[in-house]
């Protein structure tokens, strides 16, 4: 069987499972499967596939509803690759605007100590440490296995000399000092689990997506335990549910924040609050 006629095969089998882009999903699977890259797919399609039967494994996974990303083994996020599986939650390109958010302030966190709530695969973290060179960090997760993957994404940065990674739950772990905390926690409303795509509900652990019955659990246990981590002139970027910003403001609000502002992603949403003194 040729390239070509696998892809055709492929999107065909994706189609009828339901899956949204099948063109790109088999393309990426095929050139994974055949360990080339696009412009050697372009110039010869009509090659005879050699991967056939890794390629045709991974189209079955992928009608099942697996995510790409946890098939590949593998997520681009901002300008970097990190490894991902099904321990941690697949980062996303709306996370991208906490990331942007805390580049606003980069004069104020260069050598900044940086704090990870719920880190996972560490990329928010690790990510934020490339970009302030003088920058080191803790990440924390409830999740022994996350902390694993979060570590060898830190050492296939080289990040591993300004990182540490620890398991435990929000603050227990910290002992403050921090000039900035970020976090992309849970935020769904359990209520909502059937709205969910089977490829986020079948596969990202489930203590990383729910937070009680309204979605702010996560947020009211970080404004509590906030304040005691925090330097006086410190800051903390969180990422929000679609339409939570008035209600994770009200929480901080209380907890004794009074500068709160909100920032929006591409799709005009408000995506992220920042949260200082």
């Amino acid at each position: 069987m040729t390239r070509a006629e696998a892809l055709k095969l492929a999107q065909k089998r994706l189609i009828e499972a339901g899956v949204e882009t099948p063109p790109l999903d088999a393309k990426l699977l095929l050139l994974n499967a055949e360990s080339i890259d696009g412009a050697a797919l372009m110039a010869n399609p009509d090659a005879e596939m050699m991967a056939l039967e890794a390629f045709d494994s991974a189209i079955t996974r992928r009608c099942a509803r697996e995510p790409v990303s946890k098939i590949l083994g593998y997520r681009d996020f901002w300008s970097h690759r990190f490894a991902v599986n099904s321990d941690v939650l697949d980062p996303r390109p709306d996370t991208e605007t906490l990331i942007e958010t805390v580049l606003e302030f980069r004069e104020q966190h260069t050598g900044s100590r940086i704090a990870d709530l719920g880190t996972g695969s560490g990329c928010i973290l690790l990510t934020l440490l490339s970009e302030l060179p003088n920058a080191n960090g803790i990440g924390v997760d409830i999740s022994e296995p996350s902390i694993k993957t979060a570590n060898f994404n830190a050492k296939v940065m080289k990040l591993d000399h300004r990182v540490n990674f620890i398991t435990s739950d929000w603050f227990t772990a910290l002992d403050g000092g921090f000039n900035l905390v970020v976090s992309n926690p849970p935020y769904i409303p359990l209520l909502e689990s059937d709205s969910l795509s089977p490829e986020v509900r079948n596969w990202d652990p489930e203590i990383a997506l729910f937070a009680g019955m309204d979605g702010l659990q996560a947020y009211r246990e970080i404004a509590d335990g906030l304040a005691a981590v925090l330097t006086p002139d410190g800051m903390a970027v969180l990422e929000l549910g679609h339409g939570q910003a008035d209600s994770v403001a009200a929480l901080f609000k209380n907890a004794g924040f009074n500068r709160i502002s909100s920032r929006r992603d591409l799709g005009g949403i408000e995506r992220c609050i920042v949260v200082q003194r």
